[in-house]
């Protein structure tokens, strides 16, 4: 068991968008021998479209929707990997990911360096001790100066940095990288399908010169000695405490610089960790199975319109059809088709193991954060859901199909894509997103996935807060007081949708006893 333990690297690819992450996945599936050709973001009728963005949305659109589980073996390890969404109106989907993978890889522009969404993700990584490598993408366009960079994600991401890979020029100039970790010269051949040649070469003979040229291979030696005085030697301890984080820099599109970061990854990255639930501490190598569930999609076939529940492997050995304890609701269940994914395509499975990710059928009994054991009373805890920010009631634009539109909703809502309240003043439905963009993606998909069509109706909400009391009487005045601004979530609890903050300070002022909570998780 801890052979197979030992081999399993689970990571997430975070950043902000249009860094390049869909891209370097990709180019990691190629080196996985997944696929053959590396397919493209922004497609056009020639290309082969991204792997990881399957969904119709995500193809017209070039930007990733939802979290994509892809695995493949490499030499001996086995390595799963999310391909997270960048866009900020996503990030409660990267932020549950971020829950269930032992390491992280960051993609930063090398024109842009660190943006607002990155920050923001590094934050939690920060909070859960999450071992970090940075990859900077683009260097074959022109970009920001190297140092600057290292100076940028030190100051910006509040963690050590040590370049493992150091770039000979960038831009149109741009002749490779020299590789400190395995010491030896990758020279940059613009190919985004094939993968470029590795030279040995010595650093401070003359061959240097005859490769890169008498100018870049000074300027290289220079570097070198610089990067060598101001950083620290590279401790994997260090990297493992998440006190320090590796820098690779290459260019995704061209596949250049991607497997140099892969081969080291592999080789430095955490095995599954011990993961803390309410009760005490999980280890992988317990023998009895433990998992949980961080994400929920419908309608990944197309062709059957079901749900699956990912659930990651904490602890022991997951078996098919073997009867598992569903602690939430008490009851034994079995699973006689769970799948491993690529992307869209998966395959049935018979076992899997800690740090794994398994894909299975969910008939409605799953919500976000349900634990899987064999007979333990375990929670998991930590998986984030956000107050809303945008409000509007959502109306049946086709009465014929008030079914569909009731189904669609309701699988949507179980994603956790937005969250659904019902207004106890006049019955209406109302949905609460973080960004905008979740309205045109909740409206699109109801669509093209259910067939039903619904309008917005805008509405001038500030908040959602879920309220709590042991006062039994304040509870009632305030329910009558606020009768137009009572709502029920799905788990059919109280809800007040204050208009304007002004209006919910001066309720918590009038009502001491009532506390009001932005999250649901209290």
């Amino acid at each position: 068991m801890n052979k197979e333990i030992e081999r399993r690297r689970t990571f997430a690819i975070i950043s902000h968008p249009d860094a390049g992450k869909t891209t370097l996945t990709e180019k990691l599936l190629l080196f996985g021998g997944q696929i053959q050709v590396a397919g493209a973001v922004k497609s056009n009728k020639i290309k082969k479209s991204a792997t990881s963005d399957w969904m119709e949305i995500e193809k017209q659109r070039g930007i990733s929707v939802t979290t994509s589980v892809m695995e493949f073996d490499y030499h001996d390890y086995k390595v799963n990997i999310l391909d997270t969404p960048g866009h900020q109106d996503f990030a409660e989907d990267t932020f549950r990911t971020l829950t269930a993978v032992d390491s992280v890889i960051i993609v930063v522009d090398s024109a842009k360096g660190v943006e607002a969404q990155t920050r923001k993700l590094m934050s939690v990584c920060r909070m859960r001790n999450t071992p970090v490598i940075v990859f900077v993408n683009k260097m074959d366009r022109e970009g920001r100066d190297p140092f600057d960079l290292l100076d940028e994600l030190e100051e910006e991401l509040q963690i050590g940095v040590r370049p493992l890979s150091w770039p000979i020029n960038q831009g149109v100039r741009f002749k490779g990288v020299y590789n400190i970790y395995e010491q030896n010269l990758n020279l940059f051949t613009p190919d985004k399908q094939h993968v470029t040649e590795k030279v040995n070469v010595d650093i401070t003979g003359q061959e240097l010169d005859e490769q890169v040229g008498e100018q870049d291979a000074a300027k290289l030696r220079e570097d070198l000695e610089l990067v060598d005085g101001v950083y620290p030697e590279f401790n994997v301890d260090d990297y493992l405490d998440a006190k320090i984080a590796p820098v690779f820099f290459g260019s995704a599109l061209n596949n250049f610089g991607v497997q140099e970061l892969l081969d080291c990854f592999v080789e430095i990255a955490p095995s599954p960790r011990p993961v803390m639930a309410v009760e005490r501490e999980v280890c992988p190598d317990e023998p009895k199975f433990t998992g949980f569930v961080f994400k929920i999609t419908a309608n990944i076939d197309p062709n059957h319109r079901s749900c699956t529940a990912f659930c990651k492997v904490c602890s022991g050995k997951f078996v098919r059809n073997a009867p598992y304890l569903h602690v939430r609701n008490g009851k034994q269940v079995r699973f006689s088709s769970p799948t491993q994914f690529m992307a869209q395509r998966k395959e049935t499975i018979d076992e899997a193991w800690p740090g794994d990710i398994v894909g299975l059928p969910d008939n409605g009994i799953f919500k976000i954060g349900d634990t899987l054991t064999e007979g333990e009373q375990l929670h998991f805890r930590g998986m984030p859901s956000f107050s809303p920010e945008m409000f509007k009631y959502i109306e049946n634009a086709d009465p014929m199909k008030t079914k569909q539109l009731e189904k669609g909703i309701n699988q949507l809502m179980d994603e956790g894509v937005a969250q659904l309240f019902v207004n106890q003043y006049n019955g209406r439905k109302l949905i609460g997103t973080v960004g905008q963009l979740q309205f045109e993606v909740i409206q699109y998909r109801l669509e093209n996935e259910y067939g039903a069509k619904c309008r917005w109706e805008p509405v001038s909400l500030y908040k959602a807060c879920w309220i709590e009391t042991d006062n039994e009487q304040e509870l009632e005045n305030f329910k009558k007081r606020k009768y137009q601004y009572m709502a029920k979530d799905r788990d059919g609890r109280d809800v007040f949708l204050a208009d304007s903050g002004y209006v919910l300070s001066m309720a918590q002022q009038d009502f001491e006893h009532i506390k009001f909570h932005e999250t649901s998780e209290f």
